[in-house]
């Protein structure tokens, strides 16, 4: 069974070449790969915000995950990006360039398995426990070049030229300081995680407004390479700067954000597919929400050993009607893929996207990205 637990410990158990770190067989070892990613961007978005903003942005990505095994049951591991802006669809929004750096994971974990069960905890700046995509942050593991809708855009923005965007993303794929307690059984895997911060608006340790949140998710394996599975968060969500607003008696505790997630994924032969359906309500007061629902589907078909093509459909409903806010919007992209070797892979790709009360066609952008795995230093120390 290839569990949540899982597939976050394949990039520290599996063996690697050259000077080689089998960590299946070392005690203690460490392993720096490393994925670097250059590409381009061409689209109108950044007209929105300076329309006199060029249509065409050269970008790169460099994803290095060091990782140290500690004994037979503890493990350190660590994701750090250094990126250009932009980089991803949503940086072309906003016609400033520069470069950002950030930690996406950094956490202590213990890990032991039996026949079949294994249980794991976790320590430290986490990807979030909800929804299926948040452990697919490497340029190499995504068929396409943009990320499912709900994980990535700005649903609140302006489209008058020279105003900034603004907006939220219902699901951080940045990391959340906190814990988190993974279980499975068999054919079935289940995750508690507790953060100091909601998905939607992550925190660091040193940030005021933290609030503890609980997110819980599991999945069951139907049948090998059939999946699915099931998420769910619940927290604070307003900032501390909104106190003196809301009824008196009452705390930002009062006026939760809440996710429900259902993921599913099969592949058999060459072809592949997976998708998500998300329910999110974000409470206002006195005793307003605001509902969005998000969805995608995905579809992968391998053509031969070095070419694959992908198609992704998204789209995103609210319970608002007014365009301006929490605008309701379709996105399809396409994209070819073709893998020079196991080590390297190019991705050629267009996006579609239809917003209500927005452009009809300057959100398009056509994105082309070379990526290369490096294994990086590996060293076993016992």
């Amino acid at each position: 069974m290839r569990s949540y637990l899982y597939i976050l410990l394949v990039p520290l158990l599996a063996g690697s070449s050259g000077a080689g770190l089998h960590a299946q067989e070392a005690q203690v070892g460490v392993t720096v790969p490393v994925t670097i990613t250059g590409g381009f961007l061409d689209t109108d978005r950044p007209k929105a915000d300076e329309p006199s903003a060029t249509s065409i942005y050269p970008g790169f990505r460099v994803l290095a995950k060091p990782q140290m095994k500690l004994g037979s049951h503890w493990y350190f591991y660590s994701a750090i990006q250094v990126r250009s802006t932009p980089f991803f669809y949503e940086d072309a929004y906003s016609a400033d360039r520069g470069i950002d750096t950030q930690a996406l994971q950094l956490f202590l974990g213990y890990a032991r398995s039996w026949t079949h069960t294994s249980v794991g905890v976790k320590i430290g700046k986490l990807p979030s426990a909800f929804g299926a995509f948040p452990l697919r942050y490497d340029d190499m593991d995504n068929a396409l070049i943009d990320e499912p809708l709900p994980y990535t855009y700005l649903q609140l923005r302006s489209f008058r030229p020279g105003q900034e965007p603004y907006g939220l993303t219902p699901v951080t794929l940045y990391g959340l300081p906190g814990a988190e307690f993974d279980l499975s059984l068999d054919r079935l895997d289940t995750r508690l995680q507790i953060t100091n911060s909601n998905p939607y608006d992550p925190r660091s340790i040193l940030d005021s407004g933290q609030h503890i949140q609980w997110t819980a998710g599991a999945g069951y394996t139907i049948r090998q390479g059939f999946r699915v599975g099931v998420s769910a968060y619940d927290g604070p969500w307003l900032n501390n700067s909104l106190k003196p607003l809301l009824p008196a008696g009452s705390t930002v505790r009062d006026f939760p954000a809440s996710g429900l997630g259902v993921d599913a994924q099969w592949a058999h032969g060459a072809w592949s597919t997976g998708g998500e359906w998300q329910h999110f309500v974000f409470r206002f007061p006195p005793s307003s929400a605001s509902a969005l629902n998000f969805g995608y589907v995905e579809l992968k078909r391998i053509i031969s050993p070095r070419w694959y093509s992908a198609v992704r459909g998204n789209y995103q409903t609210n319970n608002r009607q007014a365009a301006s806010f929490l605008a309701r919007r379709q996105i399809a992209e396409v994209a070819v893929g073709f893998r020079p070797d196991r080590f390297q892979l190019l991705k050629v790709g267009y996006e579609w996207e239809a917003v209500q009360g927005g452009p009809p066609v300057r959100d398009n952008v056509f994105g082309v990205q070379f990526v290369t795995a490096i294994d990086g230093l590996s060293k076993a120390f016992k």
